[in-house]
């Protein structure tokens, strides 16, 4: 059964910078496009950005820049690292599979405040 625990969360001021972790099991993180999603307050869950299988990148336009996705096979994780925090990038962060989604993790909690 495939596992997904997304961590590296937590509070920064707009400017800040984090990284998310993604650690995957019961699969390779490189088998098939993974990506993060955000699920901000009041609003449905959105694609962020993703990383293809060749390690292609895609972003959705308000993050690209700002967030860079990229992943460590050897350790099976995915990571988000997020530069230039904005208050608008609050939100719960999971991690998955983009289609055919997995069971969705617990997520991992960014605030930024202004």
């Amino acid at each position: 059964q495939v596992q997904l625990v997304e961590s590296g969360g937590g509070l920064v001021q707009a400017g800040g910078s984090l990284r998310l972790s993604c650690q995957v099991s019961g699969t390779m993180v490189s088998a098939d496009a993974m990506g993060w999603f955000r699920k901000a307050p009041g609003k449905q869950r959105e694609w962020i950005g993703n990383i293809g299988r060749d390690g292609a990148t895609y972003y959705v336009g308000s993050v690209k820049g700002r967030f860079t996705v990229s992943r460590d096979n050897a350790r099976n994780t995915m990571y988000l690292q997020m530069n230039s925090l904005k208050p608008e990038d609050t939100g719960v962060y999971y991690c998955n599979r983009l289609i055919n989604k997995y069971d969705w993790g617990q997520g991992t909690q960014v605030t930024v405040s202004s």
